[in-house]
This record gives C-alpha cells, structure tokens and sequence, in this order.
C-alpha cells in the first residue's frame, strides 16, 4: 500500500481495458512504466486485486543485481540506474512467462524486498492458468539496448505519469522509511534518482496509454 495513497480505486475505463486484457485466450502481459515512486507497484496490486485471481505482478525490480554484483562492477552507487539490472534475464523471463500457458509450466519469477533491499529468486509463482501478467518498471520504455528487447515482449504498455515535485517527495519519504537519515535521502535523490527519472521521462511518448493519480483513482489522462 502506497503511504499517500491509502485509498486506491480505479476509474471504469481502466478496469474496462484491464478487462479486456485478461480475457483472451492466449496470456497477456501488461507493462506499467514510470518514474521511481510514481506508485507503479501499488497500481499493480490494485489492478491484480480488481482481477482477483486472474492476473500476478512480476515486477522488474527482481532483476536488480545483487548487492554483492554491484559493487564487484563498481555501481553500487548508482543502484537503480537502466544497467544496475539484469535486463537480458528479465526479457527471457517475459517471453517464457508467454510460452508456459501452453505447456502448462508455473513459471517461478525473482521479486525485490526493499527491507533487505535485494531480490530474491524463485519468490513468486505464475500458475499456467493466469491470463495476466501485469510488470511493472522504471526502464520498460527506454530506447537504448538491451531494454527494447523488453518492451517487445509486452503486449501493452501503460506510462503512470506524476507531477515531478510530489513524485520526489514521495520518493524522498520512501528512502527515509527503509532506514536512510533525511538528508541523505534527499542526496540519494539528488544524485541517483533524479537522473534515472530523466532518463525516464521521454519514453512516455511511447507508451500506448497514460495513467494519473486524481486523488487516490487511477484514472486515463490520455
């Protein structure tokens, strides 16, 4: 659950598309794109929950490196940047995720644990009889390889776009409840995460839907 959005609903055009998502025959994945602390993750739990047991998040936070692989490459300081993940892992992951309702495979997928901050594999279960698969991600969007190889493994992709000024105080309130001293958290901001939000911020004009917050309901702001 999202701290400032304690109340989550989701306007009907929304739930329509969602909907019609999780009711074809072959399974389907759905990407959610934006910026760090937009709420992607609470969208995503709303959504499953609205679809009850036909739809699971296997987010893209899973394929973060480990802590251990970050600082063996020198990037632990700029853990969440586009290659601080296992981006070929992720789209591999993605298309057997497709292939398994055919063969009736569950597809066992990493999640990410900010209270320990690490994945960890194998934590998530995705039953061969779930018709959705909603992802969700900073990086679904972004043109430089090897992340379009991803985006092709979506069958849609929705941009959850927040004004920058209130997304950062989320993000700075995140940081601070998962142990980082204030200041520090506003740093960690300054330097990592505004940066990767940049970088972000473009590829929503290529996304085929765009979300907004009004108030606590997810609504199409296009």
């Amino acid at each position: 659950m999202h701290p400032h959005l304690p109340e989550i609903t989701i306007a009907p055009a929304v739930l329509e598309a969602l909907r019609a998502l999780a009711a074809g025959p072959q399974r389907r994945i759905l990407g959610l794109a934006g910026a760090p602390a937009a709420g992607k993750s609470t969208l995503a739990a709303a959504l499953v929950e609205a679809l009850e047991d036909r739809a699971v998040v296997v987010p893209m936070d899973g394929f973060h490196l480990s802590q251990q692989q970050l600082e063996r490459l020198g990037r632990a300081e700029r853990k969440g940047a586009p290659d601080t993940f296992d981006a070929g892992g992720y789209r591999a992951l993605l298309a057997r995720l497709h292939e398994a309702r055919y063969n009736a495979e569950t597809v066992y997928a990493p999640g990410f644990y900010r209270e320990i901050e690490e994945p960890i594999a194998a934590s998530l279960a995705v039953a061969p009889s779930t018709p959705l698969v909603i992802t969700e991600g900073n990086y679904l969007l972004l043109e430089e390889a090897p992340w379009p190889g991803v985006a092709e493994q979506l069958d849609t992709i929705w941009y959850l776009d927040v004004d920058t000024t209130q997304r950062e105080q989320w993000l700075v309130a995140r940081h601070e409840r998962f142990g980082r001293h204030p200041a520090d958290a506003r740093a960690w901001v300054a330097a990592t995460d505004r940066p990767n939000a940049e970088r972000i911020r473009p590829t929503a004009a290529r996304a085929d839907r765009i979300l907004r917050w009004n108030g606590g309901c997810a609504e199409f702001a296009d």
